[in-house]
């Protein structure tokens, strides 16, 4: 069944890291640094938080508690229904992170996150490398921060498999003879990856940028520009990076998540700063909120 997208909401400015905490969708306004709300039933919009420094990738744990990548920040953070901000992680090994780009948090309730930089600006970068990172919680409340890729120069999307075997990157660095693949990573017994399997090459077209799984272990990814290749694109690709359908967008997008009461609406960010939405025949799989 082709699915058909219907905007929702802007333009803003440039949308990303699409939420659903149950009954509306949180995203990220990246350059005017703020998060919307967006609500189905009334079809209108408000702004939930502003400050965010320039927030990116948005999810909610198991508990319905919100984290960014506060890409600005350069810094991970969760933020509270009081309006506080806790910080997460700013530093790897006492040198500042890049721009955290998105995040995945797993069953066991670690915060997997990209940390490449995009843009010209790399004169301030303290790291000499892009890697995913993974934080885990602490007994008294507090994170142990780890490196979990040494092979990534431009980590962008991820996701992790509900059976915790399973680490999907999105290697998108831009440039000639620059990986854009679709990667998966074996997470092994030792809690280390193994070596990656290149489940989709993008090059030399614009590859994914986010993604999200659906209730049989697929992988809806948002890839694909007008400037080259078949353009602006939703892909479905089966655990084994087999493309099971592809679904044309009018412009770029940048994330994806399911929404709506049964998870079976996908909403898309897009550049120009778009929402977009579309019901579909599959049902999406999200930590929170479960059916």
């Amino acid at each position: 069944m082709a699915w058909h997208f219907e905007l929702v909401a802007g333009p803003f400015t440039f949308t990303e890291g699409p939420a659903w905490d149950g009954a509306t969708l949180l995203f990220s306004d990246i350059p005017n640094s703020r998060i919307i709300r967006f609500f189905p039933k009334s079809w209108r919009w408000e702004v939930f938080r502003t400050g965010t420094n320039e927030s990116n990738g948005l999810m909610f744990d198991r508990d319905g508690r919100l984290h960014a990548c506060e890409g600005g920040g350069r810094r991970m953070v969760r933020y509270d229904p009081d309006g506080g901000t806790v910080v997460l992680a700013d530093r790897f090994e006492g040198k500042r992170l890049n721009s955290p780009n998105d995040l995945a948090i797993d069953r066991l309730g670690r915060i997997w996150f990209t940390d490449p930089r995009y843009g010209e600006k790399r004169d301030d970068m303290e790291l000499d490398h892009e890697s995913v990172y993974r934080l885990d919680p602490q007994p008294g409340g507090g994170w142990s921060l780890r490196r979990m890729t040494f092979d990534t120069t431009r980590p962008n999307g991820l996701l992790v498999t509900p059976d915790l075997k399973t680490l999907y990157v999105a290697q998108s660095e831009y440039g000639d003879n620059r990986n854009r693949e679709l990667r998966a990573y074996p997470i092994l017994a030792d809690d280390t990856l193994g070596a990656c399997e290149v489940l989709h090459n993008f090059y030399p077209h614009r590859g994914i940028d986010g993604m999200c799984l659906d209730d049989e272990g697929n992988i809806v990814a948002t890839a694909g520009w007008e400037k080259s290749g078949p353009g602006p694109m939703i892909y479905v690709f089966s655990p084994r990076g087999r493309v099971l359908g592809t679904h044309p967008l009018p412009v770029s997008p940048t994330n994806c998540t399911w929404g709506d009461e049964d998870l079976r609406s996908l909403y898309v960010t897009t550049f120009g700063g778009y929402l977009f939405r579309a019901r579909t025949d599959s049902q999406g799989w999200v930590i929170f909120p479960e059916l």
